[in-house]
């Protein structure tokens, strides 16, 4: 009898992250460069069963019903966002479509071969610097000039150049006097010389290998190949006084708001009648 009840336990605390998941996503929707996080969920007997190693249950079954479902993990859809217009000089925004030969990636930017093995986009970040001194990644090109003539972002990371360093111009520099030409290098417009600065803009081959960190950063990890320099035939452009707004589907948002709210009602229903179930079983039945 209780197997159903934890079953239901089961989805309540899914159905919680779920909620609070779409949540932030909805909160987010007005973040530039901000990217939609999916929760990803499995029965449990399927999750012990690939950290057994192996995804094939034919052999191996445990019980003859589902124990629940498990909130495995929450997945970044790293699409790309709307350009917005601001005509801000600090602004920057980041348009990319990398392709792979040989490979169509649907709308989700997977692609599943006949065998099964499953490729995501490529997506371009520009890179900045951690509190640690490693790489991090972002979208959130909304970029502003310190008293050190350091280009930053809103949260102090300072913006790295081609050369692995912090992009800085001299001081007294202003960024109505900066112009970001087609290969992501500066150009003072007042005395139309190059200021030896540029962006670094990363590919990374696999999108699902990065951690979100918070203020729009993302970390890197597992191989460290999976970043590379951004190549001119990857087509990405860099749009000054534009900023990525966020790719969050605000109508989807909505539904699948809705949609955890009724599943975690329903589990809640189950739980009472459990409850009345055992108060009758305890209580009543156990007098006679």
């Amino acid at each position: 009898m209780l197997r159903g009840l934890y079953t239901a336990a089961a989805g309540l605390t899914t159905q919680q992250r779920r909620h609070d998941t779409v949540t932030n996503n909805i909160s987010n929707i007005n973040t530039p460069g901000y990217k939609q996080t999916n929760e990803v969920t499995r029965s449990f007997p399927e999750m012990l069963l690939a950290l057994t190693g192996t995804n094939d249950n034919s052999d191996k079954r445990i019980g003859k019903l589902a124990t629940g479902v498990f909130a495995e993990e929450s997945l970044s859809l790293q699409l790309q966002g709307d350009l917005t217009e601001t005509k801000r000089s600090g602004d920057f925004g980041l348009s990319a479509n990398i392709q792979v030969p040989g490979i169509t990636f649907d709308e989700s930017g997977k692609y599943v071969s006949d065998t099964g093995e499953v490729t995501f986009q490529p997506q371009a970040y520009f890179t900045v610097e951690g509190q640690d001194g490693q790489p991090r990644y972002t979208r959130n090109g909304r970029f502003d000039l310190d008293q050190n003539g350091y280009l930053i972002m809103a949260d102090g990371s300072r913006v790295l150049g081609k050369n692995g360093q912090p992009v800085q111009f001299q001081a007294g520099t202003s960024m109505d006097d900066l112009q970001l030409t087609d290969d992501f290098r500066f150009i003072n417009t007042v005395t139309g010389a190059d200021t030896g600065q540029s962006l670094q803009l990363t590919k990374i081959a696999d999108p699902n290998a990065l951690v979100r960190e918070g203020d729009g950063k993302f970390r890197l990890v597992g191989d460290a190949n999976l970043a590379e320099a951004v190549a001119a035939e990857d087509g990405v452009v860099v749009k000054q006084g534009y900023y990525e707004r966020s790719n969050v589907d605000s109508a989807q948002s909505m539904v699948d708001l809705m949609a955890a709210l009724r599943a975690y009602e329903a589990n809640q229903k189950v739980v009472q009648f459990y409850d009345k179930s055992l108060d009758k079983a305890v209580n009543e039945i156990g007098r006679v």
